[in-house]
């Protein structure tokens, strides 16, 4: 958007911009099992994973990993997807064929490179459409991948508790900065992760979708958007021009004193 603007000739047009993320959640030994799995399965499968703020990588240190995932994967199997008009469905198809070519050339390159950790089938009712099946791998790194994968798959990384900050210069270095999950019950830890991470939005033991505009001002930072965000205060500063009149009174005469007594 930036190289179009530039290229166009006149004056200068203000961009708000707030584009996707590689967003993450770090998990440690201190967080309660049960409610990181439910904040996970929200963050990163509701609405078949296609939100900008939606899960991406989870980090989980190494104490609490194999307990985690037996439990993540557990209560993804339960899931049902399928046709989005029933309520028994948890998880409907991604928005178009491009969405889904792109999701499926990923699972492939992934079912090569990374551990399956669970993968959902799409009932007989998802025959014809655009359906997905959700699923979780393990991989090494979140530098494994080199960019967004806007859908239902969540990637995990194990990390030792002594690398903590290594883990947050890892999901800095992505360059993108739009959500951060923090799974902890320590306050020392938590402010440590918030105070290094480069994201417009940090979520603390809860799910890291479904800003409230006006009470959570949302937006991101670096490839994730351009700083202001949408409900907060200085949105619409962002589309504003100053402009400053100065005027010499006395240079007409005028009584600067008493001028300024008037009204």
């Amino acid at each position: 958007i930036n190289r179009t603007l530039a290229r166009r000739d006149g004056p200068i047009i203000p961009l708000i911009a707030e584009t996707g993320g590689q967003n993450a959640m770090i998990v440690d030994s201190s967080a309660l099992p049960e409610q990181v799995v439910r904040d996970v399965l929200a963050s990163a499968f509701r609405s078949a994973g296609q939100r900008c703020s939606a899960l991406r990588v989870l980090f989980l240190q190494d104490d609490i990993a194999d307990k985690t995932i037996e439990m993540l994967t557990g209560a993804l199997r339960e899931l049902k997807v399928g046709d989005p008009a029933l309520l028994s469905t948890d998880i409907g198809p991604v928005i178009d064929d491009e969405a889904l070519s792109m999701l499926q050339a990923h699972a492939e390159r992934m079912d090569r490179e990374a551990k399956l950790l669970c993968a959902l089938e799409p009932g007989p009712d998802c025959v014809h459409g655009t359906f997905f099946a959700p699923r979780a791998y393990e991989i090494g790194d979140i530098s494994a991948l080199d960019r967004e994968i806007f859908g239902p798959v969540l990637h995990v990384v194990r990390y030792a508790a002594n690398r903590l900050d290594a883990v947050i210069d890892a999901i800095n270095a992505t360059g993108y900065g739009l959500t951060l999950g923090v799974h902890s019950r320590v306050d020392s830890t938590i402010r440590h992760i918030v105070q290094r991470a480069e994201v417009g939005n940090a979520y603390v033991n809860r799910n890291q979708i479904g800003a409230v505009v006006g009470v959570q001002p949302f937006g991101g930072e670096g490839l994730s958007g351009t700083g202001p965000k949408a409900g907060g205060p200085r949105y619409l500063h962002r589309f504003a021009t100053e402009r400053v009149v100065s005027t010499d009174t006395t240079a007409a005469g005028g009584n600067a004193s008493l001028m300024s007594l008037e009204g």
